[in-house]
């Protein structure tokens, strides 16, 4: 096996989230920098926290909006029958 061809491992490299949460775990990296951690994720926290600049979550539920009237209007269509 060739020598020196590893990277150097930190048992303690530090890990930090832009919602300021720090923690240490193994690593080739020293330090680490996220954008989100099971600390703030909504899948752990059980809140929603969006960010969109491109409107893109409006859209979405302005069309779930639009496909639960639709689907009420043709459930009544379908009750009046």
């Amino acid at each position: 096996m060739k020598k020196n061809i590893h990277p150097k491992y930190y048992e303690n490299a530090k890990v930090t989230c832009s919602c300021g949460n720090t923690f240490f775990v193994g690593s080739t990296e020293k330090e680490i920098k996220i954008e989100i951690c099971s600390a703030c994720h909504p899948f752990f926290t059980g809140k929603q926290k969006l960010v969109d600049s491109a409107k893109r979550i409006e859209r979405y539920q302005a069309r779930i909006d639009k496909g639960k009237r639709i689907a009420k209007k043709a459930k009544n269509n379908q009750d009046k029958d």
